[in-house]
């Protein structure tokens, strides 16, 4: 398969991959490795910012170089961005496909991405003490 040069230069740099850890952090994960796609991405939302801002975005996948560019991709435009009521990706599944010129074929792994990232910047859920997801 043909990659583009944005899908290459993001899957060959991944400057976003790893974890965050501490007070703040919010993770969300999707998919399944068994089933070829899995995505973690780690939040830590700006301290006493108003509007909500994200202060860091980190990203651990394992999938084709298509789910690990869009999942670096979405951890370096995330950052900083007000996300006031705001559930879903920075730019739209049609926009990713289009960018990183995914397959028709590959359009459920953009879904478990953005499941993942959903998770992560979701508000938590009553009795959640952990600040995970």
């Amino acid at each position: 398969m043909t990659y583009n040069e944005l899908t290459r230069r993001h899957f060959e740099t991944a400057a976003h991959a790893g974890t965050l850890t501490g007070p703040g952090v919010r993770r969300g994960v999707a998919g399944s490795r068994a089933m070829g796609t899995w995505v973690q991405f780690d939040v830590r939302w700006r301290s006493g910012a108003t509007p909500l801002t994200l202060d860091a975005v980190r990203f651990l996948a394992f999938g084709c170089p298509h789910v690990i560019a869009v999942a670096d991709w979405i951890a370096e435009h995330a950052v900083a961005a007000v996300l006031p009521g705001r559930t879903g990706l920075p730019a739209s599944l049609p926009e990713l496909k289009e960018r990183f010129a995914v397959p028709t074929e590959k359009v459920g792994r953009l879904l478990i991405i953005e499941d993942a990232w959903i998770a992560a910047i979701s508000p938590p859920s009553p009795g959640e003490t952990n600040g995970n997801a």
